[in-house]
């Protein structure tokens, strides 16, 4: 039986004292001035490239400041890794030919549209980006993967000033300028 989200808490710690850190991490996030900190299974820890690294150049207690992440995205960070170690995420096709949804499993999706973009909605997707930053910057890449496909899947279909409405991005382009890109890329409208 899998494991639903829910049952699977993250323990945030005040003190390392008791930690057995011949099974656990401890990971500190950026806050300030008080950093919370997370102990983390060895084994789900490692699903990070950066922390696989540090863990087999460090001897004795792990205690391991992350400091580009928040608690509050550190903690689902953790969370998808703690699921997935023992369950690896079966890989996303690229380019991805549908929508996401369709190629993940339920906890996948759960944990995308109620954790990551908030009620399934796409305009409210500014935890999705801080976990694509965190998964990056950890290089966690099944994470990447899956966050990163449900960027795909959100601008799919769109037109460029959509997407720029839906990330707030501003055009920096002048009309001279993007009417030339437009004609420089024609070519691959019509296939």
């Amino acid at each position: 039986k899998k494991k639903h989200r829910s049952e699977m808490p993250i323990d945030v710690i005040t003190t390392t004292e008791g930690v057995d850190f011949t099974k656990f991490i401890v990971l500190q996030s950026n806050d300030h001035p008080t950093p919370m900190q997370f102990k983390v299974s060895r084994e789900a820890a490692k699903m990070s490239g950066l922390i696989k690294d540090m863990l087999e150049d460090q001897e004795g207690d792990a205690i391991i400041p992350v400091p580009n992440v928040t608690g509050r995205t550190l903690k689902l960070v953790l969370s998808y890794m703690e699921h997935h170690h023992n369950n690896r995420a079966q890989p996303i096709e690229k380019p991805l030919k549908g929508k996401i949804e369709d190629v993940i499993d339920s906890w996948d999706k759960e944990f995308l549209f109620t954790d990551l973009v908030k009620n399934h909605d796409e305009k409210q997707h500014e935890t999705l980006i801080d976990v694509i930053m965190a998964a990056n910057f950890l290089n966690v890449k099944d994470l990447l993967d899956l966050t990163c496909a449900c960027v795909a899947s959100m601008i799919k279909g769109k037109t460029p000033e959509q997407i720029r409405a839906l990330f707030n991005i501003e055009n920096d382009f002048t009309p001279e300028e993007e009417e030339k890109i437009k004609e420089e890329n024609r070519w691959c409208e019509e296939s």
